[in-house]
């Protein structure tokens, strides 16, 4: 699905409070409440907007510690079976598949660095893993929701200019 620039300013909008009206979203991008409907319901059946969801802030439910864990896997183990692994843990967060040395990246949360140690002792036990790299984060200093900057399509790399 293709985005112009008010599908982007109404997903920004959404992403930074999804409990504003349609009114007010359409006070900030230049439509109408009724236009402002019309083209979240659409987004929503073209599958661009998936669902709305509540930002908690994870210290607030006691997970203080995150960490990044590469996983390095024996043969051609499968993405799937990565994932069937590690979706087993409430604690890894986000999972995916990378370019390098490793196979896989974990995002994980925990209430302190002694239960991140015991989450990578489980994750490292299953039958694929060869071995694990990890390190903890110490400081986000940039952490915006998913879709909050919503870029143009473009020719060239973001990188690049």
């Amino acid at each position: 699905m293709e985005l112009d620039r008010l599908d982007r300013d109404i997903i920004a909008a959404l992403v930074d409070d999804a409990r504003q009206t349609y009114a007010e979203i359409g006070h900030r991008v230049g439509l109408s409440a009724s236009a402002v409907k019309r083209r979240v319901d659409r987004l929503r059946q073209a599958g661009a907007i998936t669902g709305f969801s509540a930002r908690v802030a994870p210290q607030a439910l006691g997970w203080t510690t995150e960490a990044y864990v590469e996983l390095f896997c024996q043969g051609k183990t499968k993405p799937s079976d990565i994932a069937l692994a590690v979706a087993k843990f409430p604690e890894v967060v986000a999972a995916a598949t990378i370019t390098g040395e490793a196979d896989a990246l974990l995002h994980i949360r925990a209430t302190d660095v002694r239960h991140v140690e015991r989450v990578i002792e489980r994750i490292a036990a299953e039958t694929f893993v060869v071995r694990t790299k990890s390190a903890i984060v110490l400081s986000r200093l940039i952490d915006t929701p998913p879709g909050a900057s919503v870029p143009e399509a473009r020719n060239e790399s973001p990188l690049m200019g």
